[in-house]
Order: C-alpha cells, then structure tokens, then sequence
C-alpha cells in the first residue's frame, strides 16, 4: 500500500525540519568553539602557555614512556572493574536479604559502606598502601600493584554496592512473588529474576562510577606506581615543562570517551524502553 500524499508531505517536512536543526546545531557550534578558540589564542599569555603545556617536541618525547606506562593503567582498571562488580553485589544482596541471622553482617557491610563512601579515595589509597605493609600480617600482598588494587576495590565496591542495592530496590514485588509462586527459592528468585533487572536498570549509573574508576587509577601514582600520571611527573620534573601531563591527559580521555558513550547509548536505550519504544 502506497504511502498518502498526507503522509508524504509529513514525511518531508520531517526531513527539511531535522536538516535545518542539524545546520544550526553545526554553524553554532562552530562560532562557539571558533569563538573560544580565538579567544584563547590571542590572549597575552598564550605563547607563554603553549610553551609550557603544549610543546610538540616534548609530546613526542614523552609519548613512547607514557604510552607504555598507561598499560598499567588499563590493566589495573579491568582488574577492579571485576572485583568491584562482584563486591558491590555482594554487599548489596546482603543489605537487603531478610534474614534476621544475617544482622551482624548487615552492620558490617553499612558500616564499610558509610565508611568507604565518606572517606576520600585518596585516604584509602595512603592507608592501604602503606598501612597494610607496615601491619607485617602473612599473606598480606607487598606487591603495589594489588595493594592499588585493593584500595580501589574498596573505595568504589562501597558506591557500587549502593547503586546495585537501590536497582534492587527498584524491582517491584510483583517480580519478587512471581518468582515465589513458581516455587523458586528466595536465592533463586533474586540470581534469576530481580538481579538481571536491577543490574539492568542501574547499568548507565554503574558504567558512570567504572569512567570515574578509570581516571582514579591514577591516584596510585601517590603510592609508587609508575603508571601514566607518574611517568608524566618524571619528564615534568627533569624538562621543568609540563606538556607530559597533557599527554598522559589525552590517554586518559581516550579510554573514557567510549565508555561515556556507551553510558549515554544506554540511558537513551533505557528510556525508550521505560516508554514503550523498545521492545
């Protein structure tokens, strides 16, 4: 069945009205962008400030070290991106599981929760990676790559644990009798129902603390580890020029700018969704 003439003429107003939005969107955003561009370029200190923090032949210098330093970086945060994951679970489902046995392990797991989430990261970093070597306990790691890691790890499980314990809060209990009147188990119930919908849900806010995540790696810079940040501050102190630490600036933009992108995708994805539009 052929499309109406009604129906056609709707049709090409949609397409001039999305093509003038998308012109006025590109020319202003030029004049904007070109008029802080030439704002910043013809200010009195810009030559002293291009010297400073972007020299080309001291990018080119630093690049090789710090390329290979950010390495680091990214493996440190696959690694506590999946310790985080699993802690923050785990203390969320302890939260809110009903079981009156289970109240001394409630306590706990508040208290590591308004404990972690108010002290900052940077504190938790100095404590555990000094602190946990001068305790001379076995079996406690020396390495600084796992006393980093496990600063981190319990920094950020404590805001994870709270964005996943509030997607579970978030599930109605229709899901949660549903699960029960089907003669599921209530571990069942929350591993095969209410978890992957809460998990879901809170996915944009989730992927917004592992961008936050990405960048504080390095934090651990303040504990010995010679990762972008660290390498950055080594060419800055022997060159006394600063462009070393945009560069280790740029490595880092790059890895978060996907995963922004990704959280926007899905906070869209999750809207249209709540709306109807995505089955």
């Amino acid at each position: 069945m052929s499309p109406s003439p009604r129906q056609l003429e709707r049709e090409q107003y949609r397409r001039r009205r999305t093509l003038r939005r998308g012109a006025v969107a590109a020319v202003s955003t030029i004049v904007v962008l070109g008029g802080l561009a030439l704002a910043v370029t013809q200010s009195p200190g810009w030559s002293n400030v291009r010297r400073t923090f972007f020299d080309l032949a001291q990018a080119k210098d630093s690049l090789p070290g710090i390329a290979q330093s950010f390495w680091l970086n990214i493996r440190l945060f696959l690694v506590i991106e999946v310790l985080v994951l699993l802690l923050g679970v785990l203390i969320a489902i302890i939260r809110v599981v009903p079981a009156p046995a289970l109240a001394p392990i409630k306590v706990l797991a508040v208290l590591y929760t308004d404990i972690f989430r108010g002290t900052p990261t940077l504190l938790v970093v100095l404590l555990v990676g000094f602190g946990l070597p001068a305790l001379q306990l076995t079996g406690v790691p020396t390495s600084l790559f796992w006393l980093g890691v496990i600063a981190l790890t319990l920094s950020y499980g404590a805001y994870v644990a709270e964005v996943i314990r509030a997607g579970i809060l978030s599930i109605h209990p229709t899901q949660w009798a549903s699960g029960r009147a089907l003669g599921l188990s209530y571990g069942v119930t929350m591993r095969k129902i209410v978890l992957p919908q809460a998990i879901r849900r809170v996915g944009p806010a989730l992927l917004n603390d592992f961008v936050s995540l990405q960048k504080d790696t390095a934090l651990l810079a303040t504990i010995g580890l010679v990762e972008a940040l660290r390498s950055a501050q080594v060419d800055q102190s022997r060159t006394f020029n600063f462009t070393p630490y945009v560069v280790a600036a740029l490595f880092f933009i790059a890895a978060t700018i996907p995963l922004a992108r990704i959280t926007d995708y899905l906070t869209v994805r999750s809207l249209r969704r709540e709306n109807g539009l995505v089955t």
